[in-house]
């Protein structure tokens, strides 16, 4: 295996854990230059809460991506294992993604496709970080004007779905969809048809329906709603955010909301789940 020999030659002295991404290059045809453009990003970027691009490696078939293994799994899946969850923990995560955003925006990166199946713990610890992955879509902002419309469907902005052009203010407006999506288990914006979903967020109107957020704070509440603002100019960036008593004054409530949002989250996160097991056949783990 000549490939596991160059990966022992890079760490010969202390030997580590990684994620390799295997990726064939017959199957890359046409969409070379997403990829060129996500290894673009992942090399600029230095942030404890988002993924690291150890090395890459090249045969004349396939591409090898060497990156941060994390093996904490993904967020939704932790909260259904938790004997206990509440608005606290959820801030927490919150609070992390949106330091690891604030950084990407800084560089001028925008991730454009930031969601629960994207947020990754490291370890298996319960203090564990948390780790944004997947930058297939992210996009840098020297590169010229955004206008492309992409994400995932229940995520996305809705400027970028009314073909204007957007900015970073996309990655809030996903931010307010996950943050809406941990405190009750369900997404704000749902059809089985993706034409009908749009139209949902086009309009940006949702309900925080009872009894699902009869026990979540005020200040949950408006949090989400400067996020969820319809105008990106009148959406919070991500120092207006972190600046809120939800994320930084405490005001985050320590009840536990568990059984409410566990059950929600398996009823309608099931099928997007195995969707994304699918999608990770390609990835495999290395000791070097």
């Amino acid at each position: 295996m000549p490939l596991l020999r160059d990966l022992r030659k890079k760490e010969d002295i202390n030997a580590k854990l990684v994620a390799v991404k295997c990726i064939r290059k017959r199957a890359l045809k046409g969409k070379e230059s997403m990829l060129e453009n996500e290894i673009a990003v992942l090399r600029r970027i230095n942030h404890e809460n988002i993924v690291s691009l150890e090395e890459t490696f090249e045969t004349p078939s396939k591409l090898y991506l060497v990156m941060t293994l994390l093996t904490g799994g993904e967020l939704l899946d932790r909260i259904l294992k938790r004997g206990s969850y509440t608005e606290k923990d959820a801030s927490r995560v919150i609070y992390q993604v949106l330091q690891a955003v604030k950084y990407l925006h800084q560089l001028g990166v925008v991730h454009r496709d930031l969601k629960p199946e994207n947020l990754l713990y490291e370890t298996p610890l319960e203090d564990s970080k948390i780790v944004i992955s997947d930058f297939g879509l992210s996009k840098m902002e020297e590169q010229g004007a955004l206008t492309t419309a992409c994400g995932t469907p229940a995520y996305v902005a809705p400027e970028l779905l009314q073909q204007k052009t957007y900015g970073k203010e996309v990655d809030l407006w996903a931010i307010g969809v996950i943050t809406f999506i941990l405190l009750c288990g369900y997404p704000p914006f749902y059809d089985d048809n993706d034409t009908q979903l749009y139209k949902l967020i086009i309009k940006a109107e949702y309900e925080f329906d009872s009894p699902y957020w009869d026990d979540i704070s005020d200040s949950a509440k408006d949090f989400i709603v400067h996020l969820l603002q319809k105008d990106p100019a009148k959406r919070f960036n991500c120092d207006q955010a972190l600046q809120h008593p939800w994320i930084s004054g405490g005001a985050a409530l320590d009840k536990n909301i568990h059984s409410s949002v566990s059950a929600q989250i398996q009823k309608n996160f099931a099928k997007s789940h195995w969707k994304n097991l699918e999608n990770k056949k390609d990835h495999t783990k290395l000791f070097i």
